[in-house]
């Protein structure tokens, strides 16, 4: 039995803020928004936030922390679907961090809520609200991305859904996977198939090196606030 850290301080954070950012995304436009007087202004702005944030998780999975990084956990074709098959049988192999099917459902995660934010930037109700970018591109470009802003928001609750199903499944096979979000650890019987190699750093990036990121990821954020 091994308990490690694998989640650094900063996923911790871009995750719970990330599920803050899309559910109150999500409530301003599928609601009537109250309290916010003009719920599509809440909405833009945290579709502004939703950006930034999503720009150091791009950032972070290149130089972050071991687990953080894609090439952590992106794996083959090959790989996604031996595991899929361990996973029927009832015995798939342990991963500290994401495992194969998890890597890529994150990715396609964090690519559809990128295209969401960007596309954010364009849109316009036609009487109280345009966004930033409207004014870029021609009415046959704004009318196209508007659509497919409206179409990856659907994909987007299918992801989630698709998020929490696995969570539940991943509960009944006793790995708590929530509570390893809060507290970073994971407990785990075997050895895990993504553990560094041996003599390389099992290391936890620099909250300098996150400040910095989170700093720059900012800028565009403090831009579109005042545009």
């Amino acid at each position: 039995m091994k308990r490690l850290l694998v989640w650094d301080i900063p996923v911790r954070l871009f995750h719970w803020a990330l599920v803050g950012l899309v559910a109150l995304s999500f409530y301003t436009m599928k609601t009537e928004g109250a309290p916010f007087v003009f719920p599509t202004d809440i909405h833009a702005r945290a579709g502004y936030l939703l950006l930034g944030l999503l720009l150091f998780r791009w950032l972070w999975g290149l130089v972050g922390s071991f687990h953080a990084r894609f090439a952590s956990f992106l794996r083959s074709p090959r790989t996604m679907l031996d595991y899929a098959r361990a996973m029927r049988r009832g015995r798939p192999p342990a991963y500290a961090g994401h495992n194969p099917l998890g890597g890529a459902m994150v990715l396609v995660m964090l690519l559809s809520l990128s295209v969401q934010a960007v596309s954010g930037l364009f849109m316009s109700d036609d009487i109280f609200f345009n966004a930033p970018l409207k004014g870029w591109v021609d009415d046959d470009t704004a009318s196209l991305i508007q659509s497919i802003h409206h179409l990856n928001a659907n994909l987007i609750l299918v992801l989630v859904a698709g998020h929490l199903l696995a969570l539940v499944v991943h509960r009944l096979k006793g790995e708590r996977l929530v509570g390893a979000m809060f507290s970073g650890r994971k407990t785990l019987e075997e050895l895990p198939r993504d553990e560094p190699e041996e003599g390389a750093q099992r290391r936890v990036a620099s909250l300098w090196l996150a400040l910095v990121l989170a700093g720059i990821s900012l800028l565009p954020v403090v831009w579109l606030w005042q545009a």
